[in-house]
Parts: structure tokens; C-alpha cells; sequence
């Protein structure tokens, strides 16, 4: 029991930790995809209008590339996709790991990949309709991709935590 109370914490640390690191992977994996041609419409300035609007009480857009531009919006997106959209999404990992009583799984890469898999829902189900984009961004921008360019950009998301919590998982 103590051995649990006691690995909880770091699990959570570790995702965290790799939520972080899966979302610089996820970054260069969308760097790499948009120059051959794949993007989901998505950029650093929208990810923090969005926050910022969010701030204010403002959950959607029509379009969100007709909002105004707000100041500072570049860095809000930068913050917010590394400590919101990386490492608090990857506690959601740590939860499911505490919910069904492992405190790390077996197949960490495993676990890792289908959780970045599963992550693919938040872009299509919550980002892109609050971008005013509508579910799977069907509406997003002309020759945006986001049906594939999501689960392309979070499979590394999701081996990034896997691999952190492997890495720690060592220890633990």
C-alpha cells in the first residue's frame, strides 16, 4: 500500500513531465507534416486567442481567423499548449492509471501511444468547434487536414508520456 501512496505522486509528476516533452514532439511532427503539405489549420497565435478569449468568458468563435488579434496571443499559445494542452492533458493519463489501480502499465510506449491516440478527440471535438471549425474541423481553413493531421501530430504526444513515465517508472 505504501508503494502505491508513494508512486501516485510521481506518476502524476512524470506525466506532466512528458506531457511536456510529447508536446515538443508533437510540434516537430507538425513542422515535418506542414512541409509536405498536411496541417490542421491550427497555429501557436489561434491556440492563444483562444486562451485569451477563454479568459473572458469566451468559449467559441464563428471563425477564429477573423477574431481580432489579441496582444500577446503568441505567447498565451505557447504557455498554453506546453502547460495546459501538454502536461495537464497528460494527467488525465495518471488518473486512468489510478482509477483502474496501476500505478504505471506494463507496456508504457504501449500505453503511451494509445493515449496520444485517444487525445485526438480533443482537437476534433472541443478545439476545432470552439475555433467555429465545426466537429473534425470540416470548416476549418482551405486545404486544412485535421481528420489526419491530429492522430499524425499526437502519437507522439503520446510517446513522449509514455516514454518520461518509462524513463521514471524505473525508479518508482
Amino acid at each position: 500500500m505504501n508503494e502505491f501512496v508513494l508512486a501516485l505522486p510521481a506518476a502524476f509528476v512524470l506525466a506532466f513531465a512528458g506531457g511536456i516533452v510529447g508536446a515538443v514532439l508533437m510540434d516537430i511532427t507538425e513542422t515535418l507534416a506542414a512541409r509536405a503539405g498536411l496541417t490542421s489549420g491550427v497555429n501557436v497565435a489561434l491556440v492563444g486567442r483562444w486562451a485569451r478569449g477563454l479568459l473572458r468568458g469566451q468559449w467559441a468563435h464563428a471563425d477564429i481567423a477573423r477574431s481580432p488579434a489579441q496582444p500577446g496571443e503568441r505567447r498565451m499559445g505557447w504557455a498554453f499548449h506546453l502547460l495546459v494542452g501538454g502536461g495537464g492533458v497528460a494527467l488525465l493519463y495518471a488518473g486512468v492509471l489510478q482509477a483502474t489501480g496501476w500505478t504505471l502499465p506494463t507496456h508504457r510506449l504501449l500505453g503511451g501511444l494509445a493515449f496520444g491516440l485517444a487525445t485526438s478527440l480533443l482537437p476534433w471535438l472541443l478545439l476545432l468547434p470552439a475555433f467555429g471549425w465545426g466537429w473534425f474541423g470540416r470548416r476549418g481553413p482551405r486545404g486544412a487536414n485535421a481528420l489526419l493531421a491530429s492522430p499524425l501530430s499526437h502519437i507522439p504526444y503520446g510517446l513522449g508520456v509514455g516514454a518520461v513515465m518509462a524513463w521514471g517508472g524505473r525508479w518508482l
